[in-house]
């Protein structure tokens, strides 16, 4: 089922699937990325000289995973990412197990765009820690069902 702009409502909630953060998932963003950073790769820094006490999961890695988890998003006809902001809470550790929980805030009609509109989200990543792990808004273009002149 395809779901336009029109069938979306201010206070729509929803919660995506989850999915448990890897090592392997670390390794390959800290080579996708290039961000080496010994929080992420070094168990002896992380352990010694960060306040984490282990190494962490990259935030943009815990980010990206947030956008590929199910949840009923995904039969918006979605066209573009607008923006996104977010604020990194509390570590991930490989081996937690994240998902998030939205909140549709606004949906609006796009002024330049007469076959799309927008819908901005309140967006918390939870962890199985029970804490906010990240925390935010995303602005997303949707399509129309029929172009708006």
């Amino acid at each position: 089922m395809t779901v336009h702009i029109e069938d979306i409502e201010v206070g729509l909630r929803f919660e995506t699937s989850r999915r448990t953060v890897t090592e392997a998932d670390v390794v390959a963003f800290a080579g996708v990325s290039g961000d080496f950073n010994p929080l992420h790769t070094d168990e002896i820094f992380a352990s010694t000289e960060s306040r984490f006490g282990r190494r962490i999961a990259h935030g943009p890695l815990v980010l990206s995973i947030s956008y590929g988890l199910r949840s009923v998003r995904d039969d918006w006809k979605i066209l573009a990412l607008v923006e996104c902001q977010r604020r990194f809470r509390a570590p991930v550790f490989p081996g937690d197990t994240v998902w998030g929980e939205y909140e549709v805030i606004e949906v609006r009609d796009s002024r330049s765009q007469p076959h799309a509109g927008f819908v901005s989200l309140q967006v918390y990543i939870r962890s199985d820690r029970s804490e906010v792990v990240q925390e935010g808004r995303d602005v997303l273009m949707v399509a129309a069902a029929r172009r708006r002149d």
